[in-house]
């Protein structure tokens, strides 16, 4: 294995046998430790100087806990270590969350599919960040536990509340990500996920949207629309969100709905596309998204 750049063995310990959230906790106690996980964005980060590893690396992919699905009456737990492939295997999954699935299908290559973790894409905290777009929308939150004396402490974030810049989150450096979980949705209901890119997969997004709502009569309420390479979090469109709540979906509220969701984003414009294009995009999908309601 390589070790991070300007590191030398000595200087560096790799953990190999965390087999426990506690021996990950204990591990991470004094805030110099880098978890790995898949490893998918970790290592590229790294050989390309983005990311500075701690003298510590923690090996968490024997967190046997971690890796594991847990669908209730009333709610919906993924371990941090569910793979993108594991979502799209996952039969029952798909028919609670399919925007979390379509988001799951549309993820880079197979390959990365395999590796790449739930928890390690909130980690990572792009604002491109596919699978973290319909968690938003689904409100679910996310689990973090540190060790607190000899015992391990749980707290738990709102997923739209947990980043606070690119690359940066609330998690604190002792803290470990050890779930994902929402509440299911109950009755009919609307779940979409889009993104853009030259391929269908295996590109950043350039736009992606997520849309969830429940629908009784041609309505929408608890509406939630989030999403990614528009600003420099992921983005959830709050007035965009209040002008279509309780509202019949006809042609004129999703022109404004259109409308309101530009004046909300900021895209930047680079080499990937414009800031007209991003608007453009995301104005298309929640287009799409209203217009298959109505």
């Amino acid at each position: 294995m390589t070790l991070p750049q300007n590191q030398s063995p000595a200087e560096f310990e790799y953990y190999v046998n965390a087999t426990s959230i506690e021996e990950a906790c204990r591990a991470l106690g004094d805030g110099v430790g880098t978890i790995l996980a898949g490893g998918s964005d970790l290592w590229v980060q790294k050989d390309e100087g983005v990311k500075i590893f701690g003298p510590r690396l923690i090996n968490i992919s024997r967190v046997d806990e971690l890796a594991e699905i847990s669908i209730g009456n009333d709610h919906v737990r993924l371990g941090a270590r569910v793979t993108m492939t594991d979502i799209l295997n996952h039969g029952e999954l798909g028919n609670i969350a399919p925007g979390l699935l379509e988001a799951a299908n549309r993820f880079a290559s197979p390959q990365i599919r395999n590796v790449a973790t739930v928890g390690g894409n909130f980690a990572n905290a792009s604002p491109a960040a596919d699978s973290v777009i319909p968690l938003i929308c689904l409100d679910a939150e996310i689990e973090l536990a540190r060790l607190d004396g000899n015992a391990v402490a749980i707290r738990s974030i709102p997923s739209a509340d947990f980043f606070t810049g690119p690359g940066k989150t609330v998690r604190t450096d002792d803290e470990l990500i050890t779930a994902i979980s929402f509440k299911p949705r109950d009755g009919k209901s609307l779940a979409r996920f889009f993104k853009s890119g030259p391929r269908p997969a295996l590109e950043i997004s350039i736009v992606s949207l997520g849309i969830a709502a429940d629908i009784l009569d041609g309505k929408l309420s608890n509406v939630r629309i989030a999403l990614g390479a528009v600003a420099p979090i992921p983005f959830r469109a709050r007035k965009t969100e209040a002008l279509i709540e309780g509202q019949k979906i006809d042609d004129k509220l999703i022109h404004a709905a259109l409308e309101c969701l530009v004046s909300e984003i900021s895209p930047i414009g680079d080499v990937r596309g414009s800031k007209w294009y991003r608007q453009h995009l995301a104005r298309t999908y929640l287009q799409e998204a209203l217009t298959d309601v109505a």
